[in-house]
């Protein structure tokens, strides 16, 4: 068996932060899904039901690509109350020629929150209004506050609002990212007024009903929707997409059995058959995403296994460049 790389966390945080490259990154492999020939597996989820868990194993072949990444992210909702992370996992590269392993990414999750507040970026940069100052975050986790660090990758963002069940966590989200970023950043306690006062909302919880209602939502908003990525989670009211002017998911077929997109076909506010532009379908150039000021735009991005592939491969294209990681040899 060839030598296998290992890269842990801590250095896989000083490889791959999120920044303008990771945005990059992420926007082509969203590019080069729309170009038809990407083998994409349906995600497989693992439910532990009696501790609030779950497991999702996500995989994506890209051709041009000379290996491939799989990733498994279990997520345990409840590990805040014990103290630890509620994500967490790792990948594992593959080459695409011969099928052997090559690389052990320990990353703990990390690689995923990157790609994750990646594709944020990615959606914001394309769709929302050039002048979109103003951000509200639903959520105060590791998530949340990585979106809004993505969202000035592209955006000139002036001021946030963060909205979350816990008033304390969003107080505390608010204050080391307004120390951080240096802009106003206040925690909200009034979630309508939070999303309404916004020209960007980004959702990031797992929740299983939705915390936002179709008349806060106003025309030129964009919303991007991240939590729901599994059957029993909603974060919009279906209503939402019935009344968005655009609704763009990160892929159609993911979305309809596990996005937002799932909810409205159920509520019977979205035909099951209607096809939408792709999120990859904008970045190529292939269809238009906002044609108005005035449009309000859902993203529905449910995390597709060609980011974890694309966010791989720079990982390990930055190893190999800075001689980081360690071997084994079996």
């Amino acid at each position: 068996m060839p030598d296998i790389k290992i890269l842990t966390e801590t250095e896989l945080r000083d490889l791959v932060p999120l920044d303008a490259d990771a945005v990059d990154c992420v926007e082509r492999g969203f590019t080069t899904l729309a170009g038809g020939k990407v083998v994409m597996p349906p995600i497989m989820t693992l439910p532990v039901p009696d501790h609030n868990g779950e497991v999702c194993v996500k995989t994506a072949y890209v051709p041009g690509i000379g290996s491939f990444a799989m990733k498994m992210s279990p997520g345990f909702f409840d590990n805040p109350k014990l103290g630890l992370p509620s994500t967490t996992g790792l990948m594992v590269v593959f080459s695409s020629k011969t099928g052997m392993l090559e690389t052990l990414l320990l990353d703990n999750g990390y690689l995923t929150d990157v790609r994750t507040a990646a594709a944020g970026a990615v959606a914001a940069r394309h769709l929302a209004r050039a002048d979109a100052a103003r951000v509200c975050i639903i959520g105060a986790g590791v998530q949340a506050k990585m979106q809004l660090k993505a969202m000035t990758l592209v955006r000139e963002i002036k001021s946030a609002v963060i909205w979350a069940r816990d008033v304390a966590k969003a107080e505390a989200a608010a204050a080391s990212l307004r120390e951080e970023l240096g802009f106003d950043i206040t925690a909200g306690t009034d979630a309508a007024q939070a999303v309404s006062s916004a020209d960007i909302v980004v959702t990031t919880t797992p929740a299983a009903k939705p915390v936002i209602k179709a008349e806060w939502l106003r025309p030129g908003q964009l919303v991007i929707a991240m939590g729901s990525d599994q059957e029993h989670k909603c974060e919009l009211d279906p209503a939402c997409l019935a009344k968005a002017d655009v609704y763009v998911p990160d892929s159609q077929a993911q979305c309809a059995v596990k996005g937002e997109l799932r909810s409205a076909i159920k509520a019977g506010l979205m035909p099951n058959d209607r096809s939408f532009t792709e999120l990859g379908d904008v970045t190529s150039g292939k269809a238009a995403g906002r044609q108005a000021d005035s449009d309000l735009i859902i993203a529905d991005l449910t995390g597709t296994g060609v980011q974890d592939t694309a966010i791989a491969t720079l990982a390990g294209n930055r190893a190999d460049a800075a001689g980081a990681g360690s071997t084994f040899t079996s």
